[in-house]
């Protein structure tokens, strides 16, 4: 399998800058050597900064890969699934690129965005900056655990990565990118039952609800994907709260060896089942952006620097 980079599966940190470009840039071999650099960038900062625990992760957007890589392209690499059903959507965002840093240190975080950016301005365009951070003990600005469904140790490895079935994208990874904006005066307005209710957990100690107190519209049973045979459908979920005192939300990003669980996550979230019950969370939280990209493995973005 190939060297999967190490933000894919790196454990949580205390804070992120996710950075979303488009690019200019005409000659793709360009792009293709700042990649590499990129890496070089995450590993500067890893050696280092040690202690901080960085991680990097650079994923290349379905639309803007044949540019970036023609002849070649990962089995199931599709455009990001636009859908809307009354008034929940999922809005797509044009991206070339996304580049999540991680760091348990603030600084290290802007320090590294700070280089990505200069080295890459003169050939992109940027979209978004966004700033994630852990909110208490890894929850959700809701109040909830977040990532409480996530694979742990090396089963996030089989989770989130390409195995030998694509093996010239062995080691990649299909990530989907969302923008949640939270509306937290309304969420606030319920008491602490319906919420739970709605996420499908108990708030204080996170702990799941009985089958039988579990609503068909809760956020855990509709997030909750399993394959025709009855086995769990896993992605890896590494989104973070950002926001300030006017605006909060989820930076929602996922990292899966396939993009059909999202796709089917997001189908049972906006669409719901045979009766009508869809996830409940989106009447307090709506998607304002969207897009899917693929993570290489490095040395698949050191192999095709130059070719």
């Amino acid at each position: 399998m190939g060297q999967a980079q190490k933000g894919v599966c790196a454990e949580p940190n205390l804070h992120a800058q996710y950075l979303l470009y488009n690019v200019v840039e005409d000659d793709a071999e360009v792009i293709r050597a700042k990649l590499v650099r990129l890496l070089d960038i995450f590993d500067h900062f890893d050696n280092e900064h040690y202690e901080a625990m960085v991680s990097g992760m650079v994923a290349v957007g379905s639309h803007y890969w044949s540019e970036l890589y023609p002849g070649t392209r990962p089995v199931e690499l599709a455009p990001f699934p636009d859908m809307q059903s009354e008034d929940r959507c999922a809005p797509v965002t044009p991206v070339d690129l996304f580049i999540q840093i991680r760091a348990d240190r603030l600084d290290i975080c802007h320090a590294i965005g700070a280089e990505v950016h200069e080295l890459l301005k003169m050939h992109v365009e940027l979209v978004e900056q966004v700033r994630g951070f852990r909110y208490l003990d890894g929850r959700d600005l809701t109040g909830f655990v977040n990532g409480t469904a996530n694979a742990r140790g090396m089963r996030k490895l089989e989770v989130a990565l390409v195995g030998d079935d694509d093996p010239e994208f062995s080691g990649g990874s299909y990530v989907h990118v969302q923008r949640y904006r939270h509306d937290m005066t309304r969420w606030q307005y319920l008491d602490q039952k319906r919420q739970e209710h709605i996420i499908g957990r108990t708030k204080q100690e996170n702990l799941a609800l009985p089958h039988g107190d579990l609503p068909a519209f809760s956020h855990s049973r509709r997030t909750r994907m399993k394959d025709p045979e009855g086995k769990p459908l896993e992605l890896l979920r590494q989104g973070m709260p950002y926001g300030d005192i006017t605006v909060q939300g989820l930076f929602f990003v996922s990292c899966a060896n396939s993009p059909s669980v999202f796709r089917k996550m997001l189908e049972s979230m906006i669409y719901g089942d045979e009766h009508g019950d869809y996830d409940k969370l989106l009447d307090f939280t709506s998607a304002e952006t969207g897009a899917a990209f693929f993570a290489p493995a490095t040395d698949f973005i050191k192999q095709r620097a130059t070719s």
